[in-house]
């Protein structure tokens, strides 16, 4: 073999050499070791807490609008409800109203009726008699 073509031997060190070059640079850049990390973790872990407070504050805040939605759909069921037991009694009240100007306006018309016929059997009796 020539210089110009590595044996497997060879590339074998050289991936070796250069796996424990990217070990060493990464244990180089370790965030453990900056002297920041702790208040970056820090930092971290205040704005976890602060989305935690906001999410549940959202939670919150949805199942109280929930809870008020329902309320008006109850509310606004009884109203109808009530509504509807209303317009049923004003339609009773109606129909009964007609249903007794209807027998007035027939007995005012046997009324009249029997007096033109009781008029009629004077005026003919009148006649026969004369």
């Amino acid at each position: 073999m020539s210089k110009h073509d590595p044996g497997f031997g060879d590339r074998q060190k050289a991936a070796k050499e250069a796996k424990l070059a990217l070990l060493k640079r990464a244990k180089a850049k370790d965030p453990t070791k900056d002297p920041d990390f702790e208040k970056r973790q820090a930092e971290r872990a205040a704005k976890a807490k602060e989305r935690e407070a906001k999410q549940a504050e959202q939670a919150a805040a949805k199942a109280a609008d929930r809870k008020r939605r329902a309320e008006e759909r109850a509310a606004a069921k009884i109203a109808r409800a009530k509504a509807a037991e209303e317009e049923k009694i004003a339609k009773a009240e109606a129909a009964e109203r007609a249903a007794r100007e209807e027998e007035e306006l027939k007995a005012r018309q046997k009324a009249a009726r029997d007096e033109r016929y009781a008029k009629r059997k004077a005026r003919q009796g009148k006649k026969k008699r004369g």
